[in-house]
C-alpha cells in the first residue's frame, strides 16, 4: 500500500483491513476503536483511515489529492481530532463535539471525529458519546484510540458499538527503515535508536535527533546500579521530579507564551476609550482561564515525561529477569546489556521481580493522582531495599 497508508508503520494486516474498508461500503461501520501499545501508531492508522474515507480520487488515500492532504495534517473541514491536554475529556467538551458531527459534512464523505484518548473520558463524556453511538448518523463516523494495556478503562457499552482495529508494536527494522529512509537519521543512529525503543515510533525519532534526550535515558538507566542506601533513593527521587519538571516546562513555555500573547491581542491589550473597564475584567477572567488550562496541561506534561522514565526503569528490569532465566529472547536495552547482566549474577530473581513490580506500581499511583515525588520516593526505596 502507498499513499496515506505509508505513515502507518509495520501493520500490513490493518492497513488492509482499512483499505478495504474505506473502499467497501458493506465492509464499513459507524464506530471504530483502534488498540495498542504506546507508539504502535494508534491515533496515526486513524487519521489515515480518515485521510482514506474522505479521498477523492479512485483509489481511496492517495495521499495526492487535497482532501488526503488536510485530512493528514489536520486541516480537513469534516474531520475534528479530540486530542486531551489535561487528564480527561470532560462531558461538555464531548456534547459540543457530538453536536457537530451531527451536521451534513460540508465538503467530504463523512463528519469524522478521532479521540486519541478515548480511555480519559469521564463517565459523563462517555455518557454522551454513547447515545450519538446508539443512533448514528449515516455520514458520522466516530475512531477511538485506546492503549491496548487498557482496553477496560472504555466504557463496555461504547466498546461493544465499535469495530475493533488491534495494532501491535512495530519490529525495529521497520522503525528504523522510517527513521532512515522518511526522516534522513543516520542508519547507525537510527538502528540503536530503533532498538532501544521498544516499538515507540515517537520515542525512537525524539532519541535519534535529541542528545539531551539520549541524556536523559542514560541517567535513568544509572539508577538501578547507583542506588547505595536510603540517601541515594531519596536523592534520585527529587532528581527524576525535578528533570521531568524542567522538561515538562520545556514543552509547555513557548507554547504557553503564545497562548497568552494570542489571548491578549484577542481582548484588545492596551485598548483606550469607553468600556476598557468593562473589557479588562473580562480579559481577567479569560486570563484566569487560561491559566487554569496550561497548568493542567503542564501536569500532563510531567507525568508523561515520569512515565517515559519509569518505563525504561521497567525494561531495565525485565531484562535482568531475562537475562537471569537464561532465555534467547532480546533485551529491550540492548546498550545496557554489561549493567543487566552485572545486575543478573547480584539479585536473586525474586528481588529483581519485587523491583520490577515496585516500577509498576508507581506508573499506577501516577495514574490516581498520586504526587509524583511521593510516588517516586516509595518507589525508589524500594528498589533499594530489593
Amino acid at each position: 500500500m502507498t499513499g496515506v497508508w505509508d505513515e502507518v508503520v509495520g501493520q500490513a494486516d490493518t492497513v488492509a483491513e482499512l483499505a478495504t474498508a474505506a473502499e467497501d461500503p458493506s465492509a464499513m461501520t459507524h464506530a471504530w476503536l483502534f488498540t495498542g501499545p504506546p507508539g504502535s501508531g494508534r491515533s496515526v492508522a486513524a487519521r489515515a483511515f480518515a485521510a482514506a474515507l474522505q479521498c477523492r480520487a479512485g483509489v481511496r488515500g492517495c495521499g495526492e489529492c487535497p482532501s488526503c492532504h488536510t485530512a493528514m495534517t489536520g486541516t480537513h473541514t469534516d474531520i475534528r481530532e479530540v486530542v486531551p491536554e489535561g487528564l480527561s475529556i470532560g462531558v461538555n467538551e464531548m456534547r459540543a463535539l457530538v453536536q457537530l458531527a451531527a451536521h451534513q459534512p460540508a465538503v467530504g464523505r463523512y463528519q469524522i471525529v478521532i479521540i486519541t484518548d478515548a480511555d480519559r473520558l469521564t463517565e459523563g463524556a462517555s455518557n454522551a458519546l454513547l447515545k450519538a453511538l446508539e443512533e448514528p448518523s449515516d455520514q458520522t463516523v466516530f475512531l477511538l484510540c485506546a492503549p491496548s494495556e487498557h482496553p477496560d478503562d472504555v466504557a463496555a457499552t461504547i466498546r461493544s458499538r465499535c469495530r475493533r482495529v488491534a495494532l501491535r508494536s512495530p519490529a525495529a527494522e521497520a522503525v528504523a527503515t522510517v527513521l532512515t529512509v522518511r526522516d534522513g537519521v543516520d542508519p547507525e543512529m537510527a538502528q540503536w535508536a530503533a532498538s532501544v525503543c521498544g516499538g515507540h515510533i515517537g520515542r525512537a525519532r525524539h532519541l535519534a535527533r535529541d542528545a539531551e534526550a539520549r541524556s536523559r535515558r542514560e541517567r535513568v538507566l544509572a539508577v538501578p546500579l547507583g542506588l547505595r542506601g536510603l540517601g541515594d533513593a531519596f536523592g534520585t527521587a527529587a532528581e527524576l521530579d525535578r528533570a521531568a519538571m524542567a522538561e515538562a516546562d520545556d514543552l509547555s513555555g513557548e507554547r504557553d507564551a503564545v497562548e497568552r500573547e494570542e489571548l491578549g491581542i484577542a481582548m484588545g491589550a492596551g485598548g483606550v476609550g469607553k468600556g476598557v473597564a468593562a473589557a479588562a475584567r473580562r480579559a481577567k477572567a479569560a486570563e484566569k482561564e487560561l491559566e487554569k488550562r496550561q497548568k493542567v496541561r503542564n501536569t500532563r506534561n510531567r507525568r508523561d515525561v515520569l512515565d517515559l522514565a519509569l518505563i525504561d526503569l521497567a525494561g531495565f528490569y525485565r531484562d535482568v529477569l531475562v537475562a537471569g532465566a537464561g532465555a534467547q529472547v532480546a533485551l529491550t536495552s540492548p546498550d545496557s546489556a554489561d549493567d543487566v547482566h552485572r545486575a543478573a549474577r547480584e539479585w536473586a530473581p525474586e528481588s529483581a521481580l519485587r523491583r520490577l513490580e515496585a516500577v509498576l506500581a508507581c506508573r499506577e499511583a501516577l495514574d490516581r493522582n498520586v504526587k509524583p515525588l511521593i510516588a517516586l520516593e516509595a518507589m525508589l526505596v524500594a528498589l533499594h531495599r530489593g
